[in-house]
């Protein structure tokens, strides 16, 4: 303890000038009070204003949750939830508007799902070649390229790389807001639905902004929507610049505390020589072994089978949740269950219950057992689209669509968070690219029996995704049981 203190103390001495000079510390009579607020807020550094009732900041060597980022997560996945949703709008008003058939439509679909998939491969390995303030600039741009390429051609070449663009920005957001929010939050349950609520009410706004721009001009809710993805492009490049900030002071917090500990243990390896001479002679392979070691830890999550029933889970949910919403509009204009305009709105019907039933699951419904109410919801889902499908008449469908999305709106985020102390940019990488292939692969296939037999005969298809949700959940239920 007397060497900790002379080493502060000796901090103090060399340093307390410079903070008089740069206003940093203010004099008083009583004490001399660091105020360190202004910096911290202006760089979206990590404050707890419990530290210091009187208005000093008490800096931490140790990494803290940092609410900023966490913040911006939420915002950056609003904007995501308003953009990739409205994909689901906007390919019924392409299809309309240039003849498309099921099947082109379905590819449209499916290609964007792709370009969703393989954001989080690129995210994984761009960083090291143009760094990652570039690769976040590169693949967060596409909501508005794309959706600017919607507005101004037909050709199927050029639709087909723009719904990739929206596809590989949909996948980048996701990754990143992900990490962002479940690293930098207390409760990571809860802030998991809070971020999925987000993603809701943005999707929830999108057909009423759609309705409000086609009222100006056919190609005007590409063009809007394109804006919101320009928006929220300038926000994850201030975003990442936060972090950068807010890493590297953690990291000169890490080098100040290393150095004060290396004084401390040089004084002590020289007393320590002195009674044993050859006390370090065995400890040549550390390194090596460490970092072995380390690179078996990163990836541990590959040997476990929870992490992958987990992502099987969630490539269900993929399939089945991408599946509705981007073919439901055209599903209910198809079979005339609501026609025009109206047809849009069932979007807002879908995440509207989303994001009251995710608001629940944060706030007010406890969740005791995780697997035990995933079980539960796969299994009110499954009955619950199988009326959906059955229904004609506008209000029983959207009443059916309502209570399915209620069901579904809890599962993405749960699964998510049963990753638990796996949650990493390498396991969340793996598990969004593996189960993004449902995305992929359940609407060409509804798109291809809809040609091959009926729209409606597609959409039951669906069921199959629906069962796997239950079945997956019911497993993990037991096996948690035993």
């Amino acid at each position: 303890m007397l060497c900790i203190g002379v080493l502060l103390q000796n901090i103090i001495n060399q340093h307390v000038e410079h903070f008089f000079a740069t206003g940093l510390v203010h004099r008083s009579t009583s004490r001399t009070q660091i105020s360190l607020y202004p910096i911290i807020k202006k760089r979206g550094l990590c404050y707890n204003p419990r530290q210091d009732k009187k208005g000093g900041f008490l800096m931490s060597d140790t990494p803290q949750k940092n609410p900023a980022l966490r913040n911006a997560g939420f915002i950056l996945f609003f904007l995501s939830g308003i953009c990739a949703i409205s994909s689901g709008v906007i390919v019924s008003i392409l299809r309309d508007r240039f003849g498309l058939s099921f099947s082109s439509t379905g590819t449209l679909l499916s290609i964007m799902s792709a370009g969703n998939i393989v954001a989080p491969m690129l995210a994984g390995f761009l960083p090291a070649k143009i760094g990652m303030k570039r690769t976040v600039m590169l693949l967060t741009i596409g909501y508005f390229f794309g959706y600017l390429l919607c507005a101004f051609t037909g050709v199927f070449g050029l639709l087909a790389f723009a719904f990739l663009i929206i596809g590989l920005t949909k996948g980048s957001a996701l990754s990143n807001c992900t990490v962002l929010v479940s690293t930098n939050a207390e409760v990571r349950t809860r802030a998991m639905n809070v971020l999925h609520a987000c993603y809701a009410a943005g999707a929830l706004l999108c057909p009423f902004l759609i309705q409000a721009f086609l009222g100006l001009h056919d190609r005007a809710p590409m063009i809007g929507i394109a804006l919101a993805g320009l928006l929220m492009w300038f926000l994850f490049i201030r975003t990442e610049s936060i972090e950068e900030r807010s890493l590297q002071a953690r990291a000169n917090a890490g080098a100040r505390k290393a150095d004060g500990e290396t004084t401390i243990r040089s004084a002590a390896a020289q007393k320590s020589e002195v009674s044993t001479p050859a006390a370090t002679s065995s400890t040549t392979e550390v390194p090596g072994g460490t970092a072995h070691t380390a690179v078996d830890n990163r990836y541990a999550f590959l040997r476990d089978a929870t992490f992958w029933i987990l992502t099987a889970l969630v490539f269900c949910q993929n399939a089945a949740e991408q599946s509705v919403n981007g073919w439901l509009v055209t599903y209910f204009k198809s079979e005339q269950i609501l026609s025009g305009s109206l047809a849009n709105y069932t979007v807002s019907i879908m995440w509207g219950a989303t994001l009251i039933a995710r608001l629940l699951i944060a706030f007010v419904i406890p969740i005791k057992n995780l697997y035990k109410a995933l079980s539960v919801m796969g299994l009110s889902l499954t009955v619950l689209y199988a009326v959906l499908v059955q229904m004609h008449a506008p209000l029983s469908a959207s009443v059916a669509l309502f209570l399915f999305a209620f069901a579904m709106a809890g599962v993405n985020p749960l699964a998510i968070a049963g990753v638990g102390q796996m949650t990493s940019s390498a396991s969340m990488g793996v598990l969004l690219s593996t189960a993004a292939c449902g995305a992929i692969i359940m609407p060409y296939i509804i798109g291809c029996i809809g040609d091959a037999v009926s729209l409606q005969a597609g959409m039951a298809a669906n069921l199959v995704p629906c069962i796997g949700i239950f079945v997956l959940s019911f497993v993990m239920y037991r096996r948690t049981k035993k």
